[in-house]
């Protein structure tokens, strides 16, 4: 009973950190796509200095820790910052969705 219980709850927490990671992957491709129409005035758009802006919080925290880097890097590193975000919540989704998750919580 308690085996099946934990089953359900380990697959349900599966099913919410991959949805997690849609949406964030979704929120990350918007994001560039906004920065993209907004640096280089696509669809007739002027060009906006702060198209990138939607990124910051996905970055975060990393975007914070990138002062010691070159001023010509910082936007590169700004733009991938998410993905270090995107990776470390498929890393956890892995961790829960495998075997070890499981049994480390019955020691």
């Amino acid at each position: 009973m308690l085996g099946d219980q934990r089953k359900q709850m380990r697959s349900r927490l599966t099913t919410a950190c991959q949805w997690v990671v849609r949406i964030v992957g979704v929120f990350y491709l918007f994001a560039l796509a906004l920065l993209l129409v907004g640096t280089f005035g696509l669809f007739d758009q002027e060009r906006d200095p702060l198209a990138g802006v939607f990124l910051m919080p996905l970055g975060l925290p990393w975007v914070l820790w990138l002062d010691g880097f070159p001023d010509r890097s910082l936007p590169w590193l700004a733009t991938l910052a998410p993905l270090l975000n995107l990776t470390i919540l498929t890393l956890l989704c892995r961790y829960v969705r495998s075997d070890t998750a499981d049994e480390k919580t019955t020691q």
